[in-house]
């Protein structure tokens, strides 16, 4: 019909699929290592060990999980967009690895709720632990940035969106709350079902995180502003971030499993600038460069 572009199918034209790009690499990690259920983590040890804490350690884990929990749902329902603009763009390697990243952020909410209603019995509406930093990021940047994209597939959009979800969301605040969940329980030998569902969830983020870096970079090499955008982005978000942590540590005086609110503070920012120098690494590379980028240069484990 009139109007309409002659659509080309990748897979039977001379192109074929580019197995050597980093997307494509981990895709074919996540169809290895990303098949775990939520369904198979044993908590029958975490239950006995929720009825040992005490109440401000119970407190504790309570507004963590509050926190996980809705931020995995947002980035659950909020992926959609970016996963349609690279679909528009004909990257179907890109678009499959989002396939596996969609399915990944799906089985993190199914996880923590399963621990809130198997271990802490929680039936009460925890959005009361989300505060003033956490719900700027999770209930208003979050879903603004991703939305936008619908109407708007812009490389200046997708970097804006790109640095929300992947660079702040989490490279700083999911990065930070493992960190948490691993200073509090596994150093007390306690909670071993979470734990492992932990090391799960990390794994699978250094893939989102890997992808978020890859398409950062190779939107600043194919347009060498958008290096201004990420910049201006990244600042303007960065406080609300630490808010975050504030906010967790602030409302518990003093914190129960010995946590120091400064060392995690010191621990966001550490991630910030982690992922600030790998993204202006780039800047002046070839798109070739960047195809190959390794997944150890971009922190996927």
């Amino acid at each position: 019909m009139e109007g309409f572009k002659v659509r080309v199918m990748k897979t039977t034209s001379e192109k074929r699929l580019n197995h050597s790009i980093l997307p494509m690499r981990l895709y074919h990690k996540a169809k290895k290592f990303g098949i775990w259920d939520p369904r198979d983590i044993d908590f029958t040890q975490d239950q006995e060990d929720w009825k040992t804490l005490k109440d401000d350690e119970k407190e504790a884990i309570l507004r963590l999980c509050s926190m996980f929990q809705a931020g995995e749902e947002a980035v659950t329902l909020d992926l959609l967009p970016l996963i349609r603009v690279i679909s528009l763009e004909g990257r179907l390697e890109e678009e499959m690895y989002l396939t596996t990243f969609l399915w990944e952020e799906a089985k993190h909410t199914e996880i923590f709720r399963r621990f809130l209603d198997e271990v802490t019995g929680e039936v009460r509406d925890l959005s009361i632990y989300h505060l003033e930093n956490y719900r700027k990021i999770f209930y208003e940047f979050l879903p603004q940035a991703m939305e936008r994209l619908v109407d708007d597939g812009s490389p200046e959009a997708q970097a804006e969106a790109s640095v929300t979800y992947n660079m702040v969301v989490e490279g700083i605040l999911a990065e930070t709350g493992y960190h948490a969940f691993y200073n509090s329980l596994q150093r007390q030998g306690k909670m071993p079902g979470m734990i492992q569902a932990v090391g799960y969830l990390k794994k699978d983020e250094s893939r989102h995180l890997g992808y978020g870096s890859y398409l950062l970079q190779r939107l600043i090499s194919e347009h060498d502003h958008v290096w201004d955008v990420i910049n201006k982005r990244m600042e303007m978000l960065l406080p609300f971030a630490i808010g975050v942590v504030n906010e967790l540590f602030n409302e518990i005086d003093p914190y129960p499993f010995g946590l120091d609110k400064e060392e995690f503070i010191h621990f966001a920012m550490k991630q910030f600038q982690v992922r600030m120098d790998v993204l202006e690494r780039a800047r002046g590379k070839t798109l070739d460069e960047i195809y190959s980028v390794s997944e150890h240069d971009v922190g996927v484990i």
